[in-house]
């Protein structure tokens, strides 16, 4: 399976969806999107099976991990590092404050 996911990434871009929700102490729900685009260079298949090797792929959602040795394998992004990560802190930090949270 991840073999198949980097195949599909492989010289192409694609969207990292991300979302965030606070409920504030009143009930009050507030919520965001993060929504980054990931390009991957072209893989050859010697680039893929040492990425499979590495096992960092797995349990990945997309099967890659940005923040490890796929990011070597990004030629381009826009958007959010922390979003494609998991979190995406902006958007986090916005809502948090918007709802009276202390954030420094």
């Amino acid at each position: 399976m991840q073999r198949s996911f980097l195949e599909l990434l492989s010289g192409r871009r694609h969207h990292v969806m991300s979302a965030v929700c606070v409920i504030d102490g009143e009930g009050k729900v507030r919520h965001r999107i993060s929504d980054s685009i990931v390009r991957f260079k072209r893989l050859g298949a010697a680039e893929i099976e040492a990425y499979i090797a590495s096992g960092e792929e797995l349990g990945k959602a997309g099967g890659y991990a940005i923040q490890g040795r796929a990011e070597a394998l990004i030629d381009w992004m826009a958007g959010s590092h922390s979003g494609v990560v998991g979190l995406p802190l902006y958007e986090t930090r916005t809502l948090l404050r918007s709802a009276g949270y202390p954030v420094e």
